[in-house]
């Protein structure tokens, strides 16, 4: 159910999601300062490659002091608006009782996407 799951998931849009945060995961590396966002927005697009069967868990250092420090800048320059984006088509899957399953996803995506740093993907 997973496979087909997360096959459904990349024909609907997941591949462009995924290749997106990869690109601009490659655009922060471009500068040492950016290498740690960059870093953030790989995991996150590894999990929105293949969101299904997977779980966002606090990591080792969820609540270290670098961790906080570096949520609190990702959250400032644009952690806010990929959360509400993927909030918005949460909801908007959710509509129909096909699209739930994927909405579900999005709002597990979101989270991630709000507070990246010292989660980990299971």
């Amino acid at each position: 159910m997973k496979f087909l799951g997360n096959l459904l998931w990349l024909v609907l849009g997941g591949l462009i999601v995924a290749l997106y945060y990869y690109l601009m995961g490659l655009l922060f590396c471009i500068t040492i300062i950016g290498i740690p966002f960059g870093v953030q927005l790989f995991k996150i697009g590894t999990f929105a490659l293949w969101p299904f069967g997977h779980e966002v868990i606090p990591g080792p250092n969820d609540s270290g002091c670098l961790a906080i420090i570096m949520n609190v800048i990702w959250i400032i320059f644009g952690g806010v608006e990929i959360a509400l984006t993927h909030l918005t088509f949460g909801v908007i899957c959710c509509i129909t009782i096909i699209g739930i399953p994927f909405g579900l996803q999005h709002f597990k995506m979101a989270l991630l996407a709000l507070v990246p740093f010292g989660k980990t993907i299971s």
